[in-house]
């Protein structure tokens, strides 16, 4: 699924008051993390992810997390991502 610049942007908007559901820390993105990710997609379709690593990693992990869930990924800035995923 594709999304229009209109709809990027009105999700970059609803995220911006959202508090991370999940943080991926020094284990990094393992089978249980990626569980409760796919549960939290589920629930709320617009999520915000805390990834707690380098810049390079960072970017790793946002890929793997966008084609392990079969998810949008919204945006990277810093140590925060944004997924969606429609129900």
């Amino acid at each position: 699924m594709e999304l229009t610049q209109e709809q990027r942007k009105s999700f970059k908007m609803q995220a911006h008051s959202l508090k991370p559901v999940v943080s991926i820390g020094g284990k990094g993105l393992t089978d249980a993390v990626i569980a409760e990710l796919e549960i939290a997609l589920k629930a709320h379709e617009l999520i915000k992810v805390k990834i707690a690593a380098d810049r390079d990693e960072r970017k790793v992990i946002y890929a793997k997390i966008v084609s392990d869930l079969n998810a949008i990924g919204i945006q990277l800035i810093g140590q925060m991502g944004v997924f969606y995923k429609q129900n």
